[in-house]
């Protein structure tokens, strides 16, 4: 007869994911989540394989909770650029806060970890920054057919500019103890959309 788990996988996996999201891949043993995620290395094995596969599943939780806030945001009825730069303005007060700031974003903490040299946390983050992309894209289309952005602004090219900017700045964010830095660059990038 198989035995039934002794714990919650969710609450494991969300456990999981706070640990690499504190700590990064790398620095996460297979000692530190049995001893963080309060379960045997056969359980945890058993049911979400081996360190590496709990990370991708830890990815997909992030991105899962995460990105749907965004779409309401910024698909919200009314005025289209008022959420674009609540959005941007949001991702620069975040990383002058000192609980985000140390932590970072998970997704571009595993862009600059794992990124370069592993496929498929790479092809997550490439999701993750489309989807992002093609939201602030469809705003900004909005906005411009709204006459809230002037005619000749590219759309394509600003919603493209955000996101590296939201990026850099959660990077930027995590290393600098100036918030002036990021919300300086935050306003300057905003000030493009007039």
């Amino acid at each position: 007869m198989a035995r039934t788990k002794e714990f919650d996988p969710e609450a494991a996996l969300q456990a999981a994911l706070e640990l690499f999201w504190r700590r990064g891949y790398e620095a996460t043993t297979m000692s530190d989540l049995v001893e963080h995620l309060g379960i045997g290395r056969a359980s945890i094995y058993a049911t979400f394989g081996n360190k590496h596969e709990l990370y991708m599943k830890a990815m997909d939780r992030y991105l899962r909770a995460n990105d749907p806030s965004m779409m309401e945001e910024l698909s919200a009825p009314g005025p289209a650029l008022p959420p674009v730069r609540a959005l941007v303005r949001r991702f620069a007060d975040e990383a002058a806060t000192d609980e985000v700031r140390l932590s970072g974003c998970f997704i571009t903490n595993s862009a600059a970890e794992l990124g370069p040299h592993d496929g498929a946390v790479a092809r997550r983050v490439e999701l993750s920054w489309e989807q992002i992309e093609t939201l602030l894209h469809a705003s900004l289309v909005r906005a411009r057919a709204q006459g809230e952005l002037p005619a000749d602004r590219d759309p394509q090219a600003l919603a493209r500019m955000l996101l590296v900017l939201m990026q850099g700045i959660r990077l930027v964010g995590k290393a600098s103890s100036d918030p002036a830095r990021v919300r300086d660059a935050a306003e300057q990038a905003l000030s493009l959309l007039d």
